[in-house]
């Protein structure tokens, strides 16, 4: 049975919301030749700084993993204290997201429809000891008032938003030859209007605070660079791609505008979170079985390549970051 592309708690009947221990590979630019010990180098890699070529240097691969993390640890220090916006964080991969900031020291305004969830993680946050702060906001992301609403209240209370992530999405099992338009335009509103609007209030936040840094990420899906079989999927495909096109013509927007801030895409394939039970939710039993063939991606998979988008270097502009599960077939 073909797989649906991508997994994500959807929350507008739930909007969705989705660190976890797999690391970034950076590829090391100098020759180099592993054996037992570790992996020695006969040149200089791009983090081998200030060494000379003549010198050997053995790194075993809990130094690379080590260094590989202390330089993303690094790069997110310039976001401390600073605020993160996340839609859709009451559950899935918006709720990951949301974890993984407070973790490393933001604070986050998480929405959702419903915030019951969003506040109890606030509390788990604060129990831990987390040096970051979670604050729950109830938002309709389908109601342009309550957005608006939304960034006036970040700008009065909290000055403004300094990265934008856009997880929330809506699925609807509306086929194209026998769906409902309503499906359709629920879809719509949440997962292209909902996303464009919240991408310009946090543009212009940016903007009137002089914030030339700031960071726009919309969580998209493999979806949005296929169409699936599965006719039931078929819209909610087309405004994944939409997704695509925008976060791609606001890079422009930006660099045309001689910004700095950066705009990225993030496509997960199949990820365990309650997407499928809400596309198939007549039928539980196939929306489990999307799950229980192979493994899947976990929240936190998406929530970690959130932070390695967050923590490259400023003049670092990642595009799209497509991830499947290695057992996944399309």
């Amino acid at each position: 049975m073909w797989q649906i592309a991508e997994e994500r708690r959807v929350e507008q009947g739930a909007e969705a919301g989705h660190s976890g221990g797999r690391s970034w590979r950076t590829s090391d630019a100098g020759r180099s030749t592993a054996g037992a010990a570790g992996v020695t180098r006969e040149r200089p890699g791009p983090y081998d700084l200030g060494r000379s070529s003549a010198i050997p240097v053995l790194c075993s691969q809990s130094e690379v993993g080590g260094r590989l993390g202390t330089l993303a640890k690094a790069g997110m220090e310039r976001w401390r204290d600073r605020l993160a916006l996340v839609t859709g964080a009451s559950g899935g991969i918006g709720a990951a997201v949301a974890r993984a900031l407070v973790q490393q020291g933001l604070k986050v305004v998480g929405c959702a429809r419903t915030v019951g969830n969003i506040e109890e993680l606030a509390a788990e946050c604060k129990s831990a000891g987390y040096p970051g702060t979670l604050i729950p906001y109830r938002c309709d992301l389908s109601n342009e008032e309550d957005i608006l609403s939304m960034f006036s209240a970040v700008r009065s209370q909290h000055s403004g938003v300094d990265i934008c992530i856009n997880n929330a999405g809506l699925a609807r099992p509306d086929t194209l030859l026998s769906g409902s338009t309503r499906g359709w335009k629920e879809m719509f509103n949440v997962n292209v209007l909902a996303l464009s609007i919240c991408t310009r209030e946090a543009y212009q936040s940016m903007r009137e605070r002089k914030v030339d840094d700031g960071h726009i990420i919309n969580i998209n899906s493999m979806c949005g660079h296929l169409v699936p079989p599965p006719a039931e999927i078929h819209f909610y495909s087309a405004t994944k791609y939409a997704v695509t096109a925008l976060t791609e013509g606001l890079r422009q927007e930006l660099r045309e505008a001689q910004s700095h801030i950066r705009a990225t895409c993030i496509s997960p394939g199949v990820v365990e979170t309650q997407f499928a039970f809400k596309v198939h939710d007549k039928d539980p039993e196939r929306a489990a079985a999307t799950y229980e063939h192979m493994k899947c991606l976990k929240p936190e998979d998406v929530a970690e390549a959130v932070i390695y988008v967050l923590s490259t270097p400023p003049h670092v502009q990642i595009g799209d970051i497509q991830m499947r599960p290695t057992e996944q077939v399309t």
